[in-house]
């Protein structure tokens, strides 16, 4: 992989469920350090999008392609599924997903939450992994939550103890789904603040957000995306500060609070 090649590509991707077609034909990439927000109306294929990428869904059409290497397939259309089980879990491994619902296991303590993948997935020897769980805890900001259960914790005490196992499996990138919108304003706000630690560190990171402040603040790349298609791309200030399309400038005018 040379610094210029891309840790994600997506090429000309279509997805559709059934006779409903979600994406059209999308192109996008993301370098290592690039963070890339994806920004649009509900139903307009962002998060799709970024499942597409991770191959939590199969898409009809078009590559996918990680640090150069394209995924394989086997059968066409909606047949159309990956054909190597080992390339599929390379990769997963190497895109962590943080989600919108978190997605904690409620039985595991917090420490163990985040040691689950890099044991299990990864048969990382629990010894190396624990203190690396802790730090990365810390990191977010919860490490005197190690021992306590997903329960016991706020909703963006959650949110960043997924964050901590996302970067506990060390990935080439981090994929966010909407990762604040089942938040109150007030612990939204903590998870903006560790994403924005992670875009100052340098993480590649794409992020489907329906926060423009968000956006706007930690990408250096946003994509607005409309009816499954790309209406309209480019770094913040130009996307924000001067939008060409009507459609985005409809889509954020909406978005302004008051």
């Amino acid at each position: 992989m040379t610094p210029s090649t891309p840790v994600i590509a997506i090429r000309d991707l279509h997805k559709s469920y059934g006779s409903l077609e979600v994406l059209k034909g999308v192109d996008i990439e993301a370098r290592r350090g690039d963070v890339v927000s994806l920004i649009g109306s509900s139903g307009s294929g962002k998060s799709t999008l970024l499942r597409c990428a991770n191959l939590l869904e199969d898409s009809q059409q078009g590559e996918v392609l990680f640090k150069g290497e394209a995924v394989t397939w086997k059968g066409t259309g909606h047949s159309r599924r990956p054909s190597d089980a080992k390339q599929v879990l390379r990769i997963r491994t190497n895109l962590s997903m943080v989600f919108q619902q978190f997605n904690l296991w409620s039985h595991l303590t917090i420490l163990q939450n985040v040691m689950e993948a890099p044991v299990t997935v990864m048969r990382r020897a629990p010894s190396e992994v624990e203190p690396r769980a802790r730090d990365y805890l810390a990191k977010v900001g919860i490490g005197d939550k190690c021992d306590v259960y997903p329960a016991q914790l706020s909703g963006g005490q959650q949110q960043r103890a997924a964050i901590a196992r996302a970067l506990c499996m060390e990935p080439e990138a981090i994929l966010f789904d909407e990762p604040t919108s089942a938040l109150d304003p007030e612990l939204e706000q903590e998870v903006v603040r560790v994403i924005k630690a992670l875009a100052e560190e340098g993480r590649t990171m794409i992020i489907v957000t329906h926060d423009m402040k968000m956006a706007r603040e930690v990408s250096n790349h946003v994509v607005f995306l409309h009816q499954g298609l790309i209406e309209e791309e480019g770094p913040p200030e130009t996307l924000f500060g001067n939008p060409q399309s009507e459609r985005l400038r409809g889509f954020l005018t909406s978005t302004q609070p008051g």
